[in-house]
């Protein structure tokens, strides 16, 4: 049986916890993580431009863009025990170096950038730190996401329960141990929901084609993807299996997917469309 969406992961958590960037990705991690029992006191978030539903969990007791307030001393810092970083990537060389100040020996600190790897981390934060690197998915946005995290040498086993716990509030979690792979992650599942608008984008205009009229061509194909897609999720039986139980033998699928499967079809296409994406994930990366 799955666990309840909404199980109280997070209610023993003592914080605080930095959340640095609250835009689409960043605001849907701080509802689910209150949703899933995390005090808003213990909570403290920088986000220059703020939205109402951001504004609005200050009344609540989250921190908004308050300044640390560090104690007396050369080395004073005011520890964190997670710091997660979702921010746009091309900010981080300005935003991430200044987060220094909140960590110490015990502090985790996890990212969703795309594109900055944990060698970058390492060298803007100070010296053994425990850092998780994660892909996130945007249906994390509904709570259906699918984040793929690797880790540093430095964290532990409980803080890498911690993580998979934060990541928990927007869908499910897996791990790597090899951070390369984070470039087809990247490609398959960070991008992944573009190819399945597509998809349902590509079915509306063939639809058309075919003389449905456009609006009725449109909410079949929407509804058509999102029901198969809810299919799949709740099913235990494979993509292929599934697929394979919707074509009969001579019948109008299996005419549809000759077309799709035969030579530099769909499967081709796809290959080379994560290819081409992995590739550049792995420019941007540098």
């Amino acid at each position: 049986m799955k666990k309840p969406a909404k199980e109280k992961t997070l209610a023993k958590f003592t914080g605080p916890l930095l959340l640095v960037g609250a835009g689409k990705m960043g605001g849907a991690m701080l509802d689910g993580w209150i949703a899933r029992g995390l005090a808003p006191r213990r909570i403290a978030i920088v986000e220059p431009q703020p939205a109402k539903a951001v504004k609005a969990l200050a009344r609540r007791g989250v921190k908004l863009n308050a300044k640390p307030s560090p104690k007396p001393g050369p080395k004073a810092k005011a520890d964190a025990a997670a710091v997660v970083i979702a921010v746009k990537p091309q900010t981080a060389p300005e935003a991430v170096p200044p987060l220094g100040l909140y960590v110490g020996k015990s502090t985790l600190v996890l990212s969703i950038m795309a594109g900055r790897t944990i060698g970058f981390l390492e060298k803007a934060l100070p010296p053994g730190v425990a850092i998780v690197r994660a892909m996130p998915n945007t249906p994390a946005a509904i709570g259906r996401g699918i984040t793929v995290a690797v880790g540093n040498a430095n964290v532990t086993a409980r803080q890498r329960k911690l993580a998979t716990d934060l990541l928990g509030a927007i869908g499910k979690v897996e791990w790597v141990e090899d951070e390369a792979l984070i470039d087809a992650v990247t490609a398959l599942s960070g991008s992944g929901p573009a190819y399945v608008f597509l998809l349902a984008e590509a079915m509306t205009k063939a639809g058309i084609a075919a003389g449905l009229p456009a609006e009725l061509a449109g909410r079949l194909a929407r509804e058509t993807v999102a029901g198969s897609g809810e299919l799949l999720h709740r099913s235990d039986l494979d993509a292929a299996t599934l697929r394979q139980n919707v074509t009969s033998p001579g019948g109008t699928t299996a005419a549809a997917l000759q077309v799709l499967m035969g030579a530099g079809g769909f499967d081709d296409l796809l290959t080379k469309a994560i290819a081409a994406a992995t590739r550049r994930s792995r420019e941007l990366a540098g």
